[in-house]
């Protein structure tokens, strides 16, 4: 429970952080602020006349573990091509290439207030999946980072 505190806090933290104007105008889409080593708030307007300010949040492969452990209701979502997730992948993934994404996000992903933890090879992928996410009006997006930097057991096949 400690770890979905800590996740909650630092969504928070860099929510009212970005709100106050620290890091940038929040009325500037898709702007970056890194507020610490392990965290990165990716902000986006939502069009509508009340600006709605919605953050992914980049977590650590040992916070994606305790939050799929401790939370019952996520997606993690793996934004590698096939051929990669065939050959090793995090036990549960749903595959959702990156270049796929925007045109299989509303089907797949229906509910966008559920958790979604995304990873792909390094990190690279994962934080542009992370941004298109929020933009599409996703509300609890996770950045992993990279498998690489997965420490525990993984399937293949």
């Amino acid at each position: 429970m400690h770890g979905m505190k800590r996740l909650l806090s630092i969504f928070l933290f860099a929510l009212v952080f970005t709100l106050c104007g620290c890091g940038g105008s929040p009325s500037q889409e898709n702007s970056t602020d890194m507020s610490s080593a392990d965290e990165q708030v990716t902000s986006a307007d939502q069009g509508s006349s009340n600006e709605q300010l919605v953050a992914s949040v980049r977590i650590s492969a040992e916070e994606a573990r305790q939050m799929m452990q401790e939370t019952s209701s996520y997606i993690l979502l793996d934004v590698r091509s096939e051929s990669e997730f065939r050959e090793q992948r995090i036990e549960g993934a749903v595959l959702i290439p990156n270049d796929e994404l925007s045109a299989r996000a509303d089907a797949e992903l229906p509910d966008k207030d559920t958790p979604i933890i995304v990873y792909c090879r390094s990190g690279a992928r994962s934080a542009q999946a992370a941004e298109s996410l929020v933009q599409m009006g996703y509300t609890n997006v996770f950045d992993m980072g990279g498998i690489i930097n997965w420490p525990y057991e993984t399937v293949s096949g």
